[in-house]
């Protein structure tokens, strides 16, 4: 394992911004991970381990300590019996290439998860989810090394703390795990409906009355190509903002202050979700391309935003206050940013 020191962060972005890691290293195994953490440690540096970056915002400042990019491989299968299937995914798989591999093998449970970027082991972190399905529901356990214990552990998905868009990992223990592997319980057969009404769609328009796993994942697919822009081609991290969760009184409420219809869903305690892009084309931001700051939106999704040719982190934390600003203002409902800003401690 080579420690590099001094290295640019924006390639570790799929937005492309951020300033420079004081070190950095690729690990490759489990015992990459020990003999990185206590190289920090003697160091006294603070260490961090990533996958893609199609979920991370670089400071302009930097990272102070030591960045580990997770490329540990591995794809074991175990056959409980005729439907039910385990896999050990190692963290730095490609997220999209396991779900292929666990369709082309006839499996269900995670096809809905289709062309999400990034690496399986930081699925988890944020309860990735899509179209009706979330790794919350498949999860069986993670590997990790725990900083706490200083030793490598294995946490249920028990004890997760799973939530919308959220886990232990990106709330109270953040920073204390550094997963190596994860592993999921998928069956044989076919996908269980209700589907989303742009699936259902997808099926109707071609014919697809039992869809298999790997139906669902041709859909999710050619709906995700159509809206969503690849982020090795342009510079991206998917969905900024989380759909926002607030009370129903307050959805009856915009609804006759603005005479218009606010699409949401119903959540827990008579909470429902809504629509963070809706909330963000009604305040005037669909297919922006702000000059000032050199970020846009992207013009089939509102909700994503575009590094078109901003120079600074600060320039995307400038375009991104405007938008929560607006739709502050038209809708009194407060956004929250989907990707990590790293640092957090410094974060606007």
């Amino acid at each position: 394992m080579t420690i590099q020191n001094n290295v640019s962060l924006a390639p570790y972005s799929t937005m492309g911004l951020g300033g420079r890691a004081a070190y950095l290293a690729d690990v490759q195994t489990r015992m990459d991970i020990l003999e990185a953490l206590t190289w920090a440690q003697t160091h006294n540096l603070p260490a961090i381990l990533i996958g893609g970056g199609s979920n991370i915002i670089w400071q302009d400042s930097g990272f102070p300590g030591l960045v580990l990019i997770n490329h540990i491989q591995r794809f074991e299968v175990f056959e409980e019996d005729d439907v039910n299937v385990y896999l050990t995914i190692g963290g730095g798989e490609g997220w999209d290439s396991v779900v292929e591999r666990s369709v082309a093998a006839g499996l269900t449970g995670i096809e809905a998860l289709s062309l999400i970027p990034g690496t399986a082991g930081a699925v988890p972190i944020q309860n990735v989810g899509a179209y009706g399905q979330d790794i919350s529901q498949t999860l069986v356990s993670i590997e990790a090394f725990d900083a706490q214990a200083k030793d490598f552990v294995i946490v249920p998905a028990t004890d997760c703390n799973f939530g919308y868009r959220t886990s232990r990992f990106k709330t109270t223990d953040r920073n204390r795990f550094f997963i190596s592997a994860i592993t999921l319980h998928l069956t044989k057969g076919m996908p269980e409906p209700p589907f989303y009404p742009e699936v259902a769609d997808y099926f109707a328009e071609h014919s697809i009355t039992q869809p298999k796993p790997a139906d669902l994942r041709q859909a999710v697919v050619a709906i995700r190509s159509s809206k969503l822009p690849d982020p090795q081609i342009v510079k991206n991290c998917g969905s900024f903002f989380a759909n926002p969760t607030v009370p129903i009184g307050q959805v009856v409420q915009i609804q006759a202050d603005q005479d218009m219809l606010v699409p949401n869903w119903p959540a827990a305690n008579n909470m429902v979700k809504v629509s963070a892009a809706w909330l963000i084309e009604r305040a005037g931001f669909k297919n922006i391309h702000d000059s000032a700051s050199g970020m846009a939106t992207w013009p089939q999704q509102p909700l994503v935003f575009v590094n078109e040719h901003a120079q600074t982190t600060a320039d995307l934390l400038s375009f991104k206050q405007k938008v929560v600003d607006a739709v502050q203002k038209k809708f009194g409902i407060r956004l929250v940013q989907e990707p990590e800003l790293i640092p957090e401690n410094l974060a606007m």
